[in-house]
């Protein structure tokens, strides 16, 4: 089973190199350690790992900041560590999409079910936007065939039935997809109307 690839990301190297230490002992692989969000950030785009752990307070570019672009940029989940519990902080992390949060100090036992939980969020988010994403295109498709549809009722005096039959029987015999021979008939009418 591949280990889980990890960048760590705190402006207090002792604390960096504890954490890598931990993570090792748990079998994690950090794969990359920076000291600030830009460079988190950076490192994270440029290796793909499957978690980024990061400090909230950093130079440059705070974690939580850090965290946002990571997110919207759907590059790895992000599990922040901080010495600060207060309740602005952890708003802006939810806002930013943070799936995990772990107060300092923290022990070795605490690392991996934080680190389980944020994977499985983001595993779970994941496959909601491709549930979304699929979703979305089926409606699409939808939308494109009854309009085709329409335009063959009006333009050969079909049914609703002959006309979905026609698309269907040009999809089979050409082998191409509904959403395509309706996107051509669209194009066809456009063209013999304009």
């Amino acid at each position: 089973m591949a280990r889980t690839r990890i960048v760590i990301a705190d402006d207090e190297s002792i604390i960096r190199m504890d954490l890598k230490e931990m993570l090792t002992a748990l079998g994690y692989l950090v794969v990359g350690e920076v000291g600030d969000g830009q460079s988190a950030v950076n490192l994270a785009r440029e290796l793909r790992p499957d978690l980024v752990i990061m400090d909230v307070k950093m130079p440059d570019m705070d974690g939580i900041e850090a965290a946002g672009i990571l997110t919207e940029e759907k590059i790895a989940p992000v599990l922040l560590l901080t010495a600060f519990g207060q309740r602005e902080l952890i708003e802006r992390a939810k806002e930013a999409g943070v799936v995990g949060y772990l107060v300092k100090p923290f022990r070795e036992s605490d690392l991996t079910p934080a680190i389980e939980v944020a994977l499985a969020r983001f595993g779970e988010f994941k496959e909601l936007e491709a549930e979304v994403d699929t979703l979305k295109e089926a409606l699409e498709t939808r939308k494109v065939v009854d309009r085709a549809k329409g335009l063959l009722m009006s333009r050969d005096g079909l049914t609703e039935q002959e006309a979905f039959r026609r698309i269907q029987k040009m999809s089979m015999n050409t082998r191409k997809s509904m959403r395509e021979i309706a996107d051509a008939i669209i194009l066809t009418y456009e063209a013999d109307a304009g």
